[in-house]
């Protein structure tokens, strides 16, 4: 498409989708240096902002403007982050029971305080005391992979696929790290978007409300992938999580990918 003004200074060069809410701009950068920093923003106007990015020395920027819909969907997902994991609450219970009937169907649970959950990969025999790091969307984000993908979540939490250590990760315990790592990716407690990453998640939020589960059952595949990859072990866990993201944001910035589906890495679910 030939070049068109939109509001606040920016330039549309090319509209990712009739209802994307953010198009990749050209902008005069003889002010920035080859060093500045990737992801810095400017703002333009109330409501919009131009993300610059740095690839392969050429500046490029995308300018968001947050629908509605976004922000919307973005408060409950912040709200969500927010909420602790309280094992007095009648709902956090039954969503913990459903966790267990989803991951081991037919096989009773004697207690929420149980031995048994050991198996699953937590630390202890009451797995509240490992969602401190995370809060109850971590468990919300385990029970929806072993509900949405039950092949993919039965396949790592038996640890079925390749040639595994000695030492493995804890299956539940990652899960709980992944949630974490994903809320700081995202930046999600910022007022408004800082990163190009941030921006294009908001696309994706806005293309489905579940995008955050959905990419916290990509990033598990990632994780479990690259474990096997390095051959690592539960010492290398933190390197193997920091790659991950690594990975997450390299996809993010790929062209076209507008959706969690669009990802590469979305092919590992089943």
């Amino acid at each position: 498409m030939s070049p068109e003004r939109i509001h606040g200074g920016c330039v549309a060069v090319r509209t990712f989708t009739h209802s994307s809410s953010f198009s990749k701009c050209n902008h005069s950068h003889s002010s920035l240096s080859d060093d500045a920093t990737c992801g810095t923003p400017v703002w333009r106007g109330k409501g919009l902002t131009c993300v610059c990015f740095k690839r392969k020395g050429i500046y490029a920027r995308v300018c968001i403007n947050v629908t509605p819909l976004q922000e919307q969907r973005l408060k409950r997902l912040r709200h969500r982050t927010k909420v602790h994991f309280d094992a007095s609450r009648p709902e956090h219970q039954g969503a913990l029971r459903a966790l267990w009937s989803a991951t081991y169907p037919g096989q009773e649970l004697q207690s929420l305080v149980s031995d048994q959950w050991k198996e699953m990969g937590w630390q202890g025999k009451d797995p509240s005391t490992d969602f401190r790091g995370a809060g109850f969307i971590s468990l919300e984000n385990l029970l929806f992979f072993a509900k949405t993908f039950s092949t993919s979540f039965q396949s790592l939490l038996r640890k079925q696929a390749g040639k595994r250590a000695v030492w493995e990760y804890p299956f539940a315990v990652a899960g709980v790290n992944i949630t974490f790592m994903i809320v700081q990716m995202l930046d999600l407690d910022a007022t408004k978007p800082r990163t190009f990453v941030r921006a294009v998640f908001l696309q994706m939020l806005s293309e489905n409300e579940w995008a955050f589960d959905l990419l916290y059952c990509v990033a598990f595949m990632i994780m479990d992938k690259l474990w096997l990859d390095k051959n690592a072990t539960y010492m290398e866990f933190n390197d193997i999580l920091k790659l991950t993201r690594s990975q997450l944001e390299k996809e993010f910035l790929m062209d076209d990918v507008l959706r969690i589906e669009d990802m590469p890495s979305y092919s590992l679910l089943s």
